[in-house]
């Protein structure tokens, strides 16, 4: 499906700014997006920034536009169908995750709706269940706006440094640096993913992965990780090929690539 949509993408640059516009959307409609591997897909689209194949910012608006329109449609969805919705076998079998967003939601709506836009099985259900419990279009849209705003370059990001990273020239023998760009960036979202959970740990209850990452373990393997990986950081500064990689992200970022 990857293959297709590059291919899709590379004919001109308005099936480019269609097919990222699609994407968004269907991550962002209701049902639709936890069944799509949009997160895949949008990544996909980031490497095609990076490579130089799309322009970022035209990629962005049509990222918000995909965002505004799959979440406005997914919130009209839930207010006009919310009773078949309620009934509907697949929203029964989901109803723990059902039930976790309308009580975000009652709580503090407002910062649901925002950071649920980065949650990847939440992100297609807040806007439905935001309708269906005839959330007020006032409490709704600030907060939709601005995570639709923020979604696409950081949902982009991970295939846009990876993008850049591929445009090096081969004959400057970047094959070990671009390993190490891997390493540093997997070691990275491991620090945050160990993070993530850390903070977690306190406020909700075990899953599967609990039994081998209890809260006393991640009291220091999360801080230690995290250390780590800001000093991988660091000394990757010092690589003689980082100033050619942020050369050419440089490029891409400010849309001159």
């Amino acid at each position: 499906m990857e293959a297709l949509l590059e291919h899709f993408i590379t004919q001109s640059v308005a099936y480019s700014l269609i097919a990222v516009m699609l994407v968004a959307f269907l991550e962002s409609l209701a049902l639709v997006g936890l069944i799509l591997p949009g997160t895949v897909m949008m990544a996909g689209l980031g490497a095609l920034i990076g490579g130089g194949e799309v322009n970022f910012y035209h990629a962005w608006p049509a990222g918000i536009v995909g965002c505004l329109l799959g979440d406005w449609l997914s919130f009209w969805l839930g207010g006009r169908f919310k009773g078949p919705l309620h009934r509907w076998s697949f929203m029964k079998k989901n109803k723990a995750l059902l039930d976790k967003t309308e009580h975000a939601l009652h709580q503090h709506s407002m910062f649901t709706i925002l950071i649920g836009r980065f949650i990847g099985p939440t992100r297609p259900l807040v806007p439905m269940v935001a309708g269906m419990l005839d959330l007020p279009v006032s409490k709704f849209i600030l907060p939709n706006i601005i995570g639709c705003i923020f979604w696409p370059p950081l949902y982009f990001m991970p295939g846009i440094l990876a993008g850049a990273a591929i445009d090096i020239p081969a004959d400057m023998q970047s094959s070990s640096f671009k390993w190490l760009l891997l390493a540093v960036a997997l070691l990275v979202w491991l620090a945050a993913w160990l993070c993530w959970r850390w903070w977690r740990s306190g406020k909700s209850g075990t899953d599967k992965l609990t039994r081998y990452l209890p809260r006393t373990r991640l009291h220091w393997l999360a801080p230690a990780t995290l250390v780590l990986a800001i000093g991988s950081v660091v000394a990757l500064q010092m690589h003689p090929l980082m100033p050619v990689y942020l050369k050419i992200l440089s490029k891409v970022l400010t849309g001159q690539s």
